[in-house]
């Protein structure tokens, strides 16, 4: 009876044994995966929307932005480039008291820089020297030394505002679509930032009713 009882106990202890080694054999990640490669896609902010004293409502809206930053084609380690786009529209609803005549949708990029590239220069020194050999004291040769270091100023950095497209319309809604458009700012030796806008303006005989639409900001 008892060596029934110890075998039957045996075969208990070797059940959850096995389980743990299933557990223990499942594969593990091996390494960084790192960060997802950037498709440039970016989420858009909230329209943007204005009441006129006149009664009209303006709204300017954004969605399906891409910013991309690619390889400048100067090569420059100065240069930034982009590929953006995304779609851009305005509407003018109400019943204002005025008669509506038109505006334009306005669609562009601001670039900021951390640090900009300023005054380059070298600073040095250029002499002439004659050479003569062991045999007689007549120089036999000329040498030019030059001696200097290279001077870079960096300024302050500064947003710069790129416009891309402007849309005349006679009655809205407007709309403007971006795709894989270029974009570039040069002398930038610091981080980047990028953000589209949108400016909807609306125009009466005798007023500009004017609302900005400002996207996220990218670093880059």
């Amino acid at each position: 009876m008892l060596k029934r009882f110890a075998v039957v106990a045996a075969v208990g202890m070797l059940v959850p044994l096995g389980a743990a080694t299933t557990a223990y054999a499942d594969p593990e990640p091996v390494g960084d995966v790192g960060p997802p490669p950037d498709t440039g896609v970016v989420a858009s902010e909230e329209p943007a929307t204005v009441t006129t004293p006149d009664g009209w409502t303006l709204t300017v809206a954004a969605k399906d932005e891409t910013e991309l930053p690619v390889a400048p084609l100067t090569t420059a380690v100065s240069s930034r480039e982009y590929l953006v786009g995304g779609t851009f529209t305005g509407t003018v609803t109400g019943k204002g008291k005025t008669t509506l005549s038109g505006g334009t949708l306005e669609i562009g990029y601001q670039i900021g820089c951390g640090i900009e590239l300023g005054q380059v220069r070298l600073v040095g020194s250029a002499g002439i020297t004659a050479t003569s050999s062991f045999v007689a004291p007549i120089p036999t040769g000329v040498n030019f030394p030059l001696t200097g270091t290279i001077e870079i100023h960096p300024k302050p950095g500064q947003v710069t505002q790129v416009p891309v497209d402007k849309k005349a319309f006679k009655a809205a809604p407007v709309r403007v679509t971006l795709k894989d458009t270029h974009i570039k700012i040069d002398g930038c030796v610091g981080q980047s930032f990028l953000r589209s806008y949108a400016t909807l303006t609306s125009s009466t005989s005798d007023t500009d009713d004017i609302v900005a639409y400002y996207g996220v900001t990218k670093s880059v």
